[in-house]
């Protein structure tokens, strides 16, 4: 690490100090937020921290390792996507360990990927909780962008499906699969169509616990 990133951590750190917020630290760790450090600092704070410095790669990368909150947001804010190679988006979302932080990296830095179509479907076919939210979550930016083509509608739609109706998941991942299916079902009239006929497909008019997932959408229709 050179000296002008050291310099630049420690400033930062500076600023988090100044800024912490106890109650929300407390807050979001009784959440179960599990960081080993989180300062409690608000979204809207850390963006205004993040524009007193020029994206940076080395920077961005020695923030990522600290398992401190707030260095990790402003590593998301602070990496050029021209040296965020598809190996080290791989890394990254592997190390993730919270759903606010698989929500913001994807968000922040994620969707912008030239590749973030491919790594979205990587991911959600993954084995890791976290690394499949990275995939749900950039999946549904790209959608609002219009950037899913019809030939992956199939298999988000399969993917998703399959997150919601393992009762074995955690809630907050069956969450943002259901978000991902539901966006997708929004675009168009055929999309909710295929969708309510996926659900059925898979039984969820025959499950007390996942046909109200069906009914949402049969009421959006």
């Amino acid at each position: 690490m050179t000296e002008q990133t050291q310099e630049k951590i420690r400033l930062l750190k500076q600023e988090f100090r100044a800024n912490m917020n106890g109650m929300a630290s407390s807050s979001m760790r009784n959440a179960g937020l599990g960081y080993h450090v989180n300062f409690g600092i608000e979204l809207p704070r850390l963006q205004a921290i993040a524009r007193e410095f020029h994206p940076d790669h080395e920077l961005a990368q020695e923030l990522w390792k600290e398992d401190v909150r707030e260095s990790k947001i402003v590593a998301t804010l602070l990496q050029p996507v021209a040296t965020f190679y598809a190996e080290i988006a791989d890394i990254w979302a592997e190390s993730i360990t919270t759903a606010e932080m698989a929500g913001i990296a994807s968000v922040n830095l994620f969707q912008h990927l030239p590749y973030a179509l491919e790594k979205a479907f990587q991911w959600m076919a993954s084995e890791g909780e976290y690394v499949q939210m990275c995939g749900y979550h950039t999946v549904i930016r790209l959608m609002r962008k219009n950037e899913l083509p019809d030939r992956l509608a199939e298999e988000l739609v399969d993917h998703a499906i399959c997150t919601v109706g393992w009762s074995s998941n955690s809630s907050s991942l069956r969450l943002i699969a259901w978000k991902a299916l539901s966006q997708f079902a929004s675009l168009s009239e055929s999309g909710l169509r295929y969708t309510v006929d996926a659900l059925k497909a898979a039984g969820f008019d025959r499950d007390a616990e996942l046909r109200p997932y069906l009914e949402y959408l049969q009421d959006e229709g």
